[in-house]
């Protein structure tokens, strides 16, 4: 799944706004407005998730869940682990 956060992070890595993200998705402005606002995990329909999940692949950013190595090189956002999410370190 995809956060809210990492969805705005991977928008801004791809240099697109949000109307440009729907229209590459095949979405409305507003679900992509309500992905982007939803707290912690996107929440929405499915199949508009993996419409946007799909636009982004198409225009180049690869999504990295939390402890998943990157399948390609290239640039990339990654939140580290706080001290309350990794009590090991």
């Amino acid at each position: 799944m995809m956060t809210a956060a990492q969805m705005r992070a991977a928008r801004a890595l791809a240099g697109v706004d949000q109307r440009t993200l729907a229209a590459r998705a095949g979405v409305s402005l507003p679900t992509i407005q309500r992905m982007e606002a939803s707290e912690g995990l996107v929440r929405g329909v499915v199949d508009s998730l993996m419409k946007v999940i799909q636009a982004l692949d198409e225009i180049g950013v690869e999504l990295v869940g939390e402890n998943q190595a990157s399948e390609r090189g290239g640039r990339g956002v990654r939140l580290k682990a706080t001290a309350a999410q990794n009590p090991q370190g």
